[in-house]
């Protein structure tokens, strides 16, 4: 666009969605434009959907420059929003001319509008234009103090951020004459593996120097260091994060810089956090264990004043010292690898009464002993009596033992009979109970006769007249007084059967009790008798008799002892069904209710391998189905149940089967149509937004028709793929279709699609859609893969047909695949009959379309035939010959001429590439005879066999091999003692033999005084100062594969004093 010398003003109203839309001039029609034309509109708009958010615009120049920092006087920006239509208005003032652009981003969208400002004044005269000059190449060059002057005569607004981008311009790194083959600028590594360091010096002699971190490193078993010709290498074993530095290879002054990046491996979590379930005040230790040694974990928030983390190997851990009720909720961890979580649940303190304090009965300096349990071992308390604290001395103790407390009364006194009371320290709990003492005054004797009489206290455990109630595990006392005179005889007998339930019934065979000692024992005395039962067990419940008898008459009184227990554990404790994030769980209740009322269980879980059980409940649960939340899904999980009576709890239950909290998916997004036919309609979607831990078996696909409400099941099998083709559609009915994604946990809700399908055929007419590459003459090497991928449409599917050359090709020899959308020719390795033009068909009823593609399948050219030399002339030779008779199936290119000289048979390239089956060869050697051979070339290259010019005759080698011949033999010789001396022969033969010297027949070895040498032939023994010893018979061998020959002689040595004589 072309405007006068003036401000320029553009606005662009938006609106906050990103379709762009230009305003068009006068004429123009309405086809849309991103052009200005002469005189533009006054508004640039952008339509979108309606969203309050503010979009983000940026204004730029050219191709990077940003405007939104030159913002001043002749650069001015405006923003204005209008309520009503919601449309934003931006303005910019500019008086510079340029191509701008205008970008727009709101969320995920981005669009953005281009346009040019073209200034117009007066013409310059050619004479007044100026070379254009690269700024930035002038401030390379230019001095500092150039900087400014620079600045102000070409204009440049931001020098300081050119000159910032101008520092980090890299420098042209100078060539380097120690390196021929610098390192890479950086290396990574993952670590515990090894990497290599390698560069290429210039002088293969030369000795480096390995620096890291400006370090000089030594070899050793981690860093080893080779050279290998002109390569220098640096191995580093078994890398660490210390090795994550930056190296150095040094030759003289010059050095070869990198730098190493070692990545640690991910970090993953092999012991999942267990979830907690505490009172108030309690320690929580959450730990997880990672796969590694030493490796960070992050914890989500935490209190450093409240919360304390520790590491210990590969165990992490958060340690909660006291927790209270803000501390409820999940807690993570994370690794770069993995992340766990674990909940923490607190309730407030609870202590419950596993078993009461039972009132006591007994007599003089007997032992009496309350005992109570609570259901926290960690609960202390205090003992009363009459509201006064009871404090340990010789008579009382006090003990606690896990759960248990006990206060123990020795030597029972009258002073000790009143009210005993256990306090928990910390609760508003108290427990009580009464301390008979059984020690009245003998009554005065009555000389008359009087028939016994028993007399029974039915205070105490005497629940009713005849029934004494005893918790297992507990001392039952019962002291009976009787009266009588004379004194009667007291009997114990333990049976007669007692109307109770039917499970408590016991055998009604009678058994007198007689023993004085051991765990069921009688103590009689005059007037009172005891019957005892110390650890009181299931089986000591029955009715018990007592019968006194004298001359006056006699008495019976009969109880029923009633043992009372724990109740044993609930049965078949199983996971009925599993959500999200929570699971029902069923159980039975226990076989034996301990002879007291179930009042109701306790639940616990954890996860499956961890040892760690949660409580899930701390207020007696009544039923026999538990609903447990506030599961993690796709974790294992183990459930127990304990069973809670009036006494105490039972013992766990068998631990349930493992069980997995699971959800169904979501349901399938994007569900779409395809395709449809008369008869068929496919359908594609996208897989569900979550699919959770229970992961994707398939798909279940359903259709009816309009107005219908029986849904058909498309597929019997479920539907692995994102798509599914249904078929046996009824032609011209309207259809509904939803699809379900099935997992574990079962279905997920249905995707439908908004409106029905009329199921009915499109007609499509045949088309080729023929690739670019494939409309030239299609050109590959002999063995080759050739893989031709031809689209095409047509609807209903079409019938697809090739042809080679004009007959159908063979599928044994050319593979063929086809689909609805495309076909597919491929062969597996290209032979040159495979060459030729394929024609492709694609035929629906009488209409058609065809493709045809010319394919050559080429390789190397023969030899050039008839290779010869025409003339020779001072120091040249013309060559002739002919074209290859094999032209490898594409045109000949060139060839190749070299020449050898016969003496040294070196081969040099004199012509490449020659167009002409002739060339001449310059500079050669007059008496010298050379040799010349021709290479072909073509598109593929050049051929593998030459053509000769010059064959050279073949000669027989004379066959010169001899056996070993002395031809000068050795003679025998006397010389003086002290003097040295020489013997020599000559030998002849071929290969060359073997010299071996002896003395008497021993071989000489290597002995200095010897001296041997072979000079062409001629063998030399020069022995130095001989004694008289070195007397005797020399002989020389020589020895080769053919044979061998032997010469000797005599050597006498005469000593000086014989010479002097």
């Amino acid at each position: 666009m072309s405007v006068p010398r003036s401000n320029t003003r553009l606005s662009l109203p938006l609106s906050p969605s990103l379709s762009l839309s230009l305003p068009l001039s006068e004429g123009q029609g309405t086809e849309l434009t991103g052009l200005f034309v002469e005189r533009p509109q006054e508004n640039v708009v952008i339509i979108a959907g309606m969203t309050d958010r503010k979009p983000t615009v940026k204004w730029l120049k050219g191709k990077w420059l940003d405007l939104a920092s030159k913002a001043g006087k002749h650069l001015q920006f405006k923003e204005t929003y209008d309520r009503e239509t919601k449309v934003r208005k931006y303005t910019q003032t500019a008086g510079a001319a340029g191509a701008y652009r205008c970008e727009v981003t709101s969320k995920d969208k981005f669009d953005s509008a281009s346009f040019e400002i073209t200034v117009e004044g007066k013409k310059k005269r050619p004479e007044d234009d100026k070379p254009v000059i690269d700024v930035w190449e002038l401030l390379k060059s230019a001095h500092p103090s150039e900087y400014e002057k620079i600045a102000f005569e070409y204009g440049i607004t931001d020098l300081r951020g050119m000159l910032k981008r101008l520092k980090k311009m890299k420098a042209e790194p100078k060539p380097s004459e120690a390196f021929l083959k610098r390192m890479e600028s950086c290396y990574s590594v993952e670590k515990g593996k090894k990497i290599v360091l390698t560069c290429e010096v210039f002088d293969p002699n030369v000795q480096v120097k390995w620096l890291k971190n400006g370090q000089e490193i030594k070899g050793s078993a981690k860093y080893i260091m080779e050279t290998i010709g002109n390569i220098r290498k640096l191995t580093i074993m078994k890398t660490t994060l210390a090795d994550d530095a930056a190296y150095e290879c040094v030759v003289g002054e010059d050095k070869c810089f990198t730098e190493v990046f070692v990545k640690e491996p991910p970090v993953t979590i092999t012991k999942l956090m267990d979830d907690y379930h505490v009172v108030v005040g309690e320690r929580v230790e959450f730990e997880v264990e990672v796969s590694e040694e030493g490796a960070n974990a992050m914890w989500s928030d935490t209190n450093p004043a409240k919360y304390r983390i520790k590491k210990d190997g590969r165990k992490h851990m958060l340690i909660i010292l006291e927790a209270g009720l803000e501390d409820i909720g999940m807690y993570h961890c994370w690794t770069n690898g993995g992340h766990t979580k674990g909940e923490l649940e607190v309730e407030e303190k609870e202590l419950l009464v596993l078993q009461d304090i039972a009132d006591l009965t007994v007599k003089a300096t007997d032992q009496a002993i309350f005992k109570c349990e609570v259901s926290d071992e960690k609960v202390t308390g205090k003992w009363f009596k009459d509201g006064v604290e009871v404090l340990p001395d010789e008579r009382h103790k006090m003990t606690h033992i896990g759960r248990f407390h006990k206060l123990l009364i020795d030597n029972v006194k009258p002073q000790d009979a009143g009210d005993y009371t256990f306090i928990p320290n910390g609760y508003a709990l108290s427990l009580s109970a009464k301390l008979n003492f059984l020690g009245k005054e003998p009554l005065t004797p009555v000389p008359e006769k009087h028939p016994p009489k028993i007399h029974l206290d039915t205070t105490g455990n005497m629940v009713s007249q005849n029934t004494i109630i005893v918790v297992a595990g507990n001392k039952l006392r019962l002291d009976v007084e009787i009266t009588g005179e004379p004194a009667p005889t007291v009997v114990w007998s333990k049976g007669e059967e007692h109307s109770a339930e039917p499970h408590q019934r016991r055998p009604s065979q009678c058994q007198v009790i007689t023993a004085t000692e051991g765990r069921v024992r009688v103590d009689n005395r005059k007037t009172l008798s005891s019957f005892v039962i110390e650890g009181a067990e299931r089986e000591d419940e029955a009715n018990y008799t007592i019968c006194v008898t004298n001359p006056a008459g006699e008495d019976k009184a009969k109880l029923f002892v009633k043992i009372v227990d724990v109740p044993d554990p609930p049965q078949n404790v199983k996971c009925l069904s599993v959500g999200e994030d929570s699971s029902s769980m069923v159980w039975e209740p226990p076989a034996f209710d301990g002879g007291a009322p179930l009042k109701g269980y306790l639940m616990e879980r954890k996860k499956k391998g961890s040892s760690r059980w949660t409580k899930l409940n701390f207020d007696v649960y009544e039923a026999t189905t538990y609903e447990a939340k506030r599961m993690i899904e796709g974790v294992y999980y183990e459930m127990r149940v304990f069973a809670i009576n009036s006494i105490g709890m039972s013992q766990p239950s068998i631990t349930s089967k493992p069980f997995m909290p699971l959800a169904p998916t979501s349901e399938p997004t994007r569900l779409l149509v395809h395709d449809v036919t008369d008869g068929t309609c496919t359908l594609k979607w996208m897989a569900p937004e979550r699919i959770g831990a229970g992961g994707l078996d398939g798909y279940i696909i359903e259709y009816c028709k309009e107005g219908e409400t029986e849904w058909v099941v498309a597929n019997k099998e479920l539907c692995e793929r994102q798509g599914y083709v249904v078929r046996g559609l009824p032609v011209g009915e309207k259809i509904n279709f939803r699809v379900f994604a099935k997992n574990l946990a079962g279905v997920s809700p249905p995707a439908t699609l908004a409106q029905p399908v009329t199921v009915r055929e499109i007609v499509d007419l045949p088309k080729i859609r023929l690739p670019r590459d494939l409309r030239t003459k299609y050109i590959r090497k002999v063995g080759d893969k050739i893989n031709l991928v031809i689209p095409f449409q047509g609807k209903p599917r079409p019938v697809v047909k090739w042809y080679k050359d004009g007959a159908p090709v063979d599928e044994k020899i050319v593979g063929v695949r086809n689909s609805t959308v495309d076909s597919i020719l491929f062969i597996r390795s290209a032979e040159r009959d495979h060459s030729g033009k394929y024609e492709l068909v694609v035929q629906i009823e009488n209409m058609e379309d065809r493709a045809t593609i010319d394919l050559r399948v080429v390789e190397r050219p023969g030899p050039p035939t008839k290779v010869k030399v025409t003339e020779v002339w001072g120091f040249n030779a013309a060559l002739e010959w002919e074209a290859p008779k094999d032209d490898g199936n594409c045109e000949i290119t060139g060839y190749t001429i070299q020449k050898a000289d016969k003496k040294t048979m070196e081969w040099y390239t004199i012509y490449e590439h020659n167009r002409r089956p002739s060339c001449t060869s310059s500079d050669l050697i007059m008496g010298n005879e050379y040799m010349f051979r021709v290479y072909s070339e073509n598109l593929v290259g050049p051929s593998e066999e030459p053509g000769l010019a010059y064959n050279p005759p073949e000669f027989k080698e004379k066959d010169v091999s001899c056996i070993p011949t002395f031809t000068q033999p050795l003679l025998d010789r006397s010389v003086v003692a002290g003097y040295s001396t020489a013997m020599s022969c000559s030998v002849k033969g071929f290969p060359k033999p073997k010299i071996v010297w002896m003395k008497n027949k021993m071989i000489l070895g290597g002995d200095p005084k010897y001296i041997m040498l072979n000079n062409q032939g001629v063998l030399t023994l020069n022995i130095r100062k001989p004694s008289t010893f070195d007397g005797g018979r020399y002989s020389c061998m020589a020895v080769n594969d053919l044979g061998q020959a032997l010469v000797e002689c005599k050597l006498e040595i005469r000593s000086k004093a014989d010479e002097n004589c």
